[in-house]
């Protein structure tokens, strides 16, 4: 793996459902072509994070997941 994932299971899920809410916002509502791309943008980025478990602004302020294996 080339990356450690710092994301549990329930936030991954979580994102995937906020991103599928985000992009019927933008597309559903009557929002300026701006708006419309940075939520489009937005939910793109939130939904590539929740489908892979690793969201780099997590790991820039060092969160990582607890290892079960680890108590023996």
């Amino acid at each position: 793996m080339l990356y450690p994932k710092n994301l549990p299971n329930w936030e991954r899920v979580l994102r995937v459902v906020a991103s599928l809410g985000m992009v019927a916002y933008a597309l559903l509502g009557a929002n300026p072509p701006l708006i419309t791309g940075l939520l489009l943008f937005s939910a793109l980025f939130v939904v590539v994070t929740g489908f892979v478990g690793f969201c780099p602004m997590c790991a820039l302020f060092g969160r990582k997941l607890k290892s079960k294996n680890l108590q023996g």
